[in-house]
């Protein structure tokens, strides 16, 4: 009877023991189909591809307009200027998008730069006949009651510029730096209202005198600028890296400027 029994017992618990395994296994399946209702994945937009948008609606040329203050770095404590030095400046550049990316673009043009600094109580001798740029302190003497020396040079700009939103230039950040390139094509100085050392006009407040002579100017510029603006209005700064004056005729002297640009960058 035992023989009977024994075997019969050990069915049962073998048969019991797959139907809990089966359970367990359902249980599990059961959870990995509801699991996806109950954790739903976040959605993630793909990624603009750049190189495939359209930009032929885009200005591929502009002009830029840049106004602002002007410095001399390197001045001797001879050499005095005053007041609001300043320069006014006009390029057409041309703009190139990057195909791989029109974040980034590179422009280049030409222009323009004016430059006009001031001075107290000191005349500019451009018409010096000497080996060096004679700079007269008038203090005890006649001197011009406005008096500044102008430069302007033929320009080419070139740079490396970044948008950020290359589909339209006049909306987001939009950054740049680069080089000019310049040549001169005219310095002069102008005097206006000439005053004794006692503070009479000798001649009327409307009497002007202009010397205009490149001699002793440096007929090459080169300087480094940058841009960083929104829109279509821009800060920009500049320093040229050559001498004001030409090598061997005065101090070194290095002209820096900072204004605003309005244009397309």
């Amino acid at each position: 009877m035992k023989k009977i029994i024994l075997p019969f017992i050990a069915l049962i618990a073998l048969e019991a023991t797959i139907q809990a395994q089966q359970t367990k296994t359902a249980s599990k399946d059961s959870i990995k189909v509801v699991t996806p209702f109950l954790k739903k994945e976040k959605e993630v937009a793909p990624k603009k591809d750049w190189s495939k948008v359209d930009l032929n609606k885009r200005p591929a040329d502009h002009f830029i307009f840049q106004y602002g203050l002007d410095g001399w770095a390197g001045t001797p404590d001879s050499i005095r200027t005053k007041g609001f030095c300043r320069h006014f400046n006009v390029y057409l550049m041309l703009d190139k998008p990057f195909k791989s990316d029109p974040h980034y673009s590179v422009a280049y043009g030409v222009g323009l730069g004016t430059s006009n600094i001031f001075f107290d109580k000191e005349i500019v001798r451009l018409e010096g006949t000497g080996s060096s740029l004679p700079f007269s302190d008038v203090t005890n003497s006649d001197h011009f009651n406005k008096f500044k020396l102008t430069t302007i040079y033929a320009e080419v700009p070139a740079e490396i510029r970044f948008y950020e939103n290359p589909e339209n230039k006049n909306s987001g950040w939009k950054g740049s730096i680069g080089i000019k390139a310049g040549l001169l094509l005219k310095a002069y100085t102008k005097g206006k209202n000439l005053m004794s050392a006692s503070g009479n006009s000798l001649y009327g407040s409307n009497y002007i005198q202009k010397i205009s002579d490149t001699r002793f100017i440096n007929g090459t510029k080169v300087a480094v600028s940058g841009r960083v603006g929104y829109g279509f209005v821009s800060l920009h700064g500049d320093f040229n890296v050559l001498g004001v004056i030409k090598n061997g005729m005065g101090p070194t002297i290095n002209a820096y400027s900072i204004g605003i640009s309005i244009g397309g960058l």
